[in-house]
């Protein structure tokens, strides 16, 4: 049986992929080194971020959920960022200490709001959603600078409850936090669709508690099924499973 967007009352989102990014990542690492008399590729810090992502985040993990925090949220992009410093052979340059620090002050620069940008089909769907009475939640996997970054791109109003990973303690693709965005929002399963880019925590991790998902394809280099734009979700043709 599939199902049309225009029955579900109430839509969730993730963000970071979903509805916004960092369009120029390379070339933020890129410029922090040469401020430092560094020099290094930026092609190369492409690669070495896409291939640190492969590894790190897009992981095909189902059990042992942790409790997450601001701490473990930084501790795991920090660790991520050291890979390709050191991949960049940083350390062959730098000490320890000095790579440890760095690590830390890129955590603060990639979670601020100066650097991100909504995708372009964004804010048309959000007022398409809007304007047909739909609920629009978020449940991301974020730093606690989630809603300072939303208010800064000018969409923070759309959502209601926001769910961020480091502020209630769960995180995807440990079911329970959409458990948790079903209780906050006081709706059923089956009046939910969750959209978001990553297979396991978007899409399995939804479906543990009986929640519809989408995913959206938003780089070249993902892999599998899903849509390219969101405002996919209301072509006549476009059926959700």
């Amino acid at each position: 049986m599939s199902k049309s967007i225009q029955e579900y009352p109430m839509i969730y989102l993730d963000a970071g992929d979903t509805l916004l990014t960092i369009p120029a990542a390379q070339t933020i690492l890129k410029q922090y080194l040469e401020l430092r008399s560094v020099e290094r590729d930026e092609a190369h810090i492409s690669e070495l971020f896409t291939e640190a992502f492969r590894l790190f985040y897009y992981v095909n993990k189902q059990d042992n959920f942790i409790v997450c925090s601001p701490e473990s949220d930084r501790e795991f992009w920090v660790n991520l960022y050291k890979y390709v410093l050191h991949k960049l052979g940083i350390h062959e340059e730098w000490s320890e200490e000095e790579i440890f620090k760095c690590c830390h002050e890129l955590y603060d620069i990639y979670t601020a709001p100066e650097y991100y940008e909504l995708f372009d089909d964004v804010k048309p769907f959000l007022e398409r959603l809007q304007a047909g009475g739909f609920r629009i939640g978020i449940i991301s996997n974020f730093a606690p600078t989630l809603k300072a970054i939303l208010e800064d791109k000018g969409i923070l109003h759309y959502f209601d409850p926001v769910l961020v990973s480091t502020e209630v303690g769960l995180e995807k693709p440990d079911p329970a936090i959409f458990q948790l965005a079903l209780e906050r929002a006081g709706v059923a399963a089956k009046d939910v669709l969750y959209i978001g880019d990553h297979e396991t925590n978007d899409v399995w991790a939804p479906s543990q508690v009986g929640i519809d998902s989408v995913r959206i394809i938003r780089y070249d280099y993902h892999t599998g099924e899903g849509i390219r734009s969101l405002l996919e979700l209301f072509d006549e043709q476009q059926a959700i499973v």
